[in-house]
């Protein structure tokens, strides 16, 4: 990848960075270091969103299984 092209992926997620957090949209350290990956050249576009998908999936597992033994204990 050229410096040229390097440089304005690293411009383009400071800019989606800037608009998250005006917009308060937090992300995540997870997410921030996949895009610095990307930016550099490291993962391709489709390896990072299969890699934040796959984290939130397993997120979203953790937060089932926490609610539904919350739940199960009041009963």
């Amino acid at each position: 990848m050229s410096i040229a092209a390097k440089e304005r992926r690293i411009q383009a997620v400071k800019l989606a960075d800037a608009l998250n957090a005006i917009e308060g949209v937090p992300v995540s350290k997870y997410a921030k270091m996949l895009s610095q990956c990307g930016a550099n050249g490291d993962l391709t576009g489709e390896q990072m969103k299969e890699a934040l998908l796959a984290s939130h999936r397993k997120l979203a597992v953790q937060g089932y299984s926490a609610h539904e033994t919350m739940f199960s204990q009041e009963q």
